[in-house]
């Protein structure tokens, strides 16, 4: 199963600044993160990550600067801010609130409603 592009477009800001929370880090590396997070369900490419992380450092949630590391070529390193922390805790808060309202929305083993036909839910 892989996720649908538009909850991965939807997840992207709030994923992106959580790892960046717990410490700078560069594109590859991120998207190797989050492919190891998910299991492999979430597939990013560079195409979908760089992007993010412009538009990011466009709104002050992240800084980038140039590293070199020895003998490996530069990379660019993202941080976030304190900017980027608030949007973070922003983004939580309404993921939690979609999160719980899904819960309610589906009880208990969501393994029960697939074996339900179409026709016998409401």
């Amino acid at each position: 199963m892989k996720v649908t592009k538009d909850l991965v477009a939807a997840s992207a800001t709030p994923m992106v600044l959580g790892i960046l929370a717990d410490g700078e880090s560069y594109g590859y590396a991120i998207l190797r993160r989050i492919n190891e997070l998910s299991d492999g369900e979430l597939d990013w490419t560079e195409g979908l990550l760089y992007p993010l992380l412009h538009r990011l450092e466009r709104l002050g949630h992240v800084e980038a600067s140039w590293q070199s590391v020895a003998g490996e070529r530069r990379r660019k390193y993202y941080r976030i801010t304190s900017s980027g922390l608030a949007e973070l805790a922003e983004q939580r808060r309404q993921w939690e609130t979609v999160v719980s309202t899904l819960k309610e929305i589906w009880p208990g083993d969501v393994r029960r409603l697939a074996a339900i036909p179409l026709e016998g839910r409401a």
